[in-house]
């Protein structure tokens, strides 16, 4: 019962329940990631390459058995090795705008946190000797004490 109880705790922290809410919005966030990569970006960059679909790009590395298309899909699907550089290359594209992103977004939340300049120091306490000439001073000044 002790663990379960250490458990909730544990669990209905702040900071898990913040990393729980981040894990979620990453999800998310990294599907709307990938859709401005595949849908955006990566035809433009095929436009310009000359290629229609830049993530179909592959070297056939085995043999293909008669009757499969050559696409990517149908070769994984027969089992037929391949080197896939044009999905890598779309996904160290979309790796590359979710660092950027993330850079930009750290630097804006360390921007906000910046701590205010410190306030002024304290004046140095008057050392002791000064003190005691002053209440010196203050007694000659009135003798009525």
């Amino acid at each position: 019962m002790a663990m379960m109880q250490e458990f909730r705790e544990f669990a209905i922290k702040g900071n898990v329940m913040d990393l729980a809410v981040g894990v979620i919005i990453g999800g998310a966030f990294g599907k709307i990631v990938d859709s401005v990569v595949n849908d955006l970006i990566m035809p433009v960059v095929g436009l310009i390459f000359g290629k229609l679909d830049f993530s179909n790009l592959f070297v056939i590395l085995g043999t293909v058995p008669d009757g499969i298309p050559r696409t990517l899909d149908a070769l994984r699907k027969a089992g037929v090795p391949v080197f896939a550089y044009g999905n890598f290359i779309t996904v160290a594209v979309n790796f590359l705008i979710l660092a950027f992103i993330i850079f930009i977004m750290v630097k804006q939340i360390n921007r906000l946190k910046r701590e205010a300049p410190a306030a002024p120091a304290a004046p140095a306490p008057t050392p002791e000797d000064v003190v005691l000439l002053r209440e010196i001073r203050d007694s000659l000044r009135n003798p009525q004490r």
